[in-house]
């Protein structure tokens, strides 16, 4: 059999060099312990990033945050008179 036909200008034999030149083992095994070591990275900072620790915090300083502006003070006095409300309904109904 012939050379095989180069697809897109590259050998299929030289994992997408441009000539199919040996590797070295010892640099292959440094670029796998550098992806490795991205990876643990990039999963580092995913476990961070959706910590439900984390995502609680972070969710309950946006609610103080919310609460201490004045949309926010309007809300709990407006929840606060419907809560009112539909306790004094509630006596005022009960013996009926």
């Amino acid at each position: 059999m012939g050379v095989p036909a180069l697809v897109g200008g590259l050998d299929p034999r030289s994992s997408g060099r441009l000539s199919p030149v040996p590797r070295d083992p010892r640099e292959i095994q440094l670029e796998i312990d550098s992806a490795r070591e991205s990876l643990a990275a990039t999963l580092d900072q995913l476990t961070y990033r959706t910590s439900p620790k984390r995502l609680k915090a972070k969710g309950q300083e946006a609610v103080v945050r919310f609460l201490q502006t004045p949309a926010g003070k309007a809300t709990v006095g407006a929840v606060g008179l419907l809560v009112t409300f539909v306790v004094v309904q509630k006596i005022r109904h009960r013996n009926d």
